[in-house]
């Protein structure tokens, strides 16, 4: 059932982490291709509404993130953002996520039409009161629908908003790009030289591989393509990827800690090809139209990711991947990524390369 309006102004709500923002970004488009007169602006976690700033379907990209310190400061950040999104005067507001701070935002919104929906598995009753319409049963798309960029389409396609190209997109900021240009150059990379990125860290433990395996394909990267590896990740893993890093100087950069998502976002774009574990960084590379391989263990990709000859899983061949466990045991450790070989990995590699290479992509 669609909208008995039309929404000149509307407000997503994405309070999820990176890699489900970059998967909304097909639900951005597909509002505004329903809806081309209308303004479309989201709400996002801080700071990753720098991965928002380019995408020219977007008029404005609103952050929220936690406020700590004493009550009257807490009530001060948290009203600042509520007299934002009021004074906006938001027509249609849709919450993507089922959680109750979404919820809450929506309601304070004090929008008209507040859009949110039920899994089944997570229903609250009073979600009734802050919302004026619970979307619930949605439909999922069959292939090939992007699975992953599905997960906030179908809430959209509740209400008659839906778009043919379900692929996530990313553009980058001509400010972002000239930043990581700058980089880049300080560390050595010309332009005219292939390299790849890797992100070998997630936020969760059980989804890595070792530091060693990963200083293997960095060397055989560069012993036999002569293809720099540039690591990428957060700050707090800076540490972490200096360890790989140690040793192989001449043909590995650091960049951890280094840049904002957007700029992140720009190291990436300019790269042949993006290898790492499952995480948001996967999702950005194949936004930006760049190759990638990621390995995976207990984490099921089926569910997220579209697989072809350009974007590949790196996964142990044994019955009980994937799991969705969260280590074996649920303790933190996977044996089948602690037992998978780095050979199995840079075959995956190795196609993929050589094919990126025959697209001329």
């Amino acid at each position: 059932m669609g909208l008995n309006c039309t929404p000149r102004n509307v407000l997503l709500i994405q309070l999820g982490d990176i890699g489900d923002v970059v998967l909304t970004t097909p639900t951005i488009r597909a509002v505004k291709e329903t809806h081309p007169e209308a303004r479309v602006s989201i709400l996002v976690r801080k700071p990753f509404g720098g991965l928002l700033r380019a995408d020219s379907n977007l008029h404005e990209v609103v952050e929220t993130e936690k406020v700590r310190g004493s009550v009257f400061h807490i009530l001060h950040g948290y009203g600042k953002l509520i007299r934002r999104l009021h004074h906006a005067r938001y027509d249609l507001v849709i919450d993507l996520r089922t959680g109750d701070r979404g919820a809450i935002l929506s309601f304070l919104t004090g929008a008209p039409i507040r859009i949110g929906w039920s899994s089944g598995a997570r229903k609250q009753f009073w979600h009734a009161i802050l919302f004026t319409r619970i979307l619930q049963n949605l439909t999922v798309a069959p292939p090939p629908a992007h699975p992953g960029a599905d997960q906030s389409l179908r809430v959209v396609r509740g209400i008659g908003i839906n778009t043919t190209n379900t692929m996530p997109l990313l553009s980058v900021s001509p400010q972002d790009q000239a930043r990581a240009q700058i980089l880049l150059a300080e560390c050595g990379l010309a332009p005219e030289i292939q390299w790849v990125t890797i992100n070998p860290f997630s936020r969760w433990k059980y989804k890595e591989w070792s530091n060693k395996k990963w200083g293997e394909v960095i060397d055989w990267l560069w012993d036999t393509h002569r293809m720099p590896a540039v690591l990428i990740g957060s700050q707090e893993e800076l540490a972490a990827c200096q360890k790989i890093v140690a040793g192989r100087e001449g043909h590995t950069v650091n960049l951890a800690g280094r840049t904002s998502l957007g700029e992140l976002a720009a190291v990436i774009s300019m790269s042949f090809l993006h290898a790492g574990v499952d995480s948001a960084a996967p999702h950005i590379a194949a936004a930006l139209g760049i190759p990638t391989v990621t390995i995976h263990g207990p984490s099921d990709w089926r569910g997220w990711s579209i697989v072809d000859d350009l974007h590949q899983i790196a996964s142990p061949a044994l019955e009980c991947v994937p799991c969705n466990r969260r280590g074996c045991d649920d303790k933190g450790a996977s044996l089948c990524l602690e037992h998978f070989g780095t050979k199995e990995v840079i075959n995956v590699l190795e196609r993929v390369l050589q094919k990126s290479r025959s697209s001329g992509v």
